[in-house]
């Protein structure tokens, strides 16, 4: 999340969470969507790095830390089936 700040980043990361949250139509607290969205911009950054994609600003943030947020609900998902 380049040049945005804590507070855009707390801000992208509810915001990623939530959209995440509706997209795969689950039903997660304000907490979960933050933690989901934080941890899936981290993924989403460092995929997009490993890839070469450059991202910035509010807007770019938002995207990649959204699929970033859906990558991690999928594998989460995902390791709850198998246990």
């Amino acid at each position: 999340m380049n040049g945005v700040g804590i507070i855009g980043a707390i801000i992208i990361g509810i915001l990623a969470g939530w959209l995440a949250e509706k997209l795969l139509k689950r039903n997660h607290g304000l907490l979960t969507n933050l933690v989901v969205g934080v941890v899936g911009a981290l993924l989403g950054g460092f995929l997009a790095g490993l890839l070469g994609i450059n991202f910035g600003g509010f807007v770019g943030s938002l995207m990649i830390s959204t699929l970033g947020a859906i990558l991690l609900l999928v594998i989460v998902s995902a390791v709850r089936r198998r246990a």
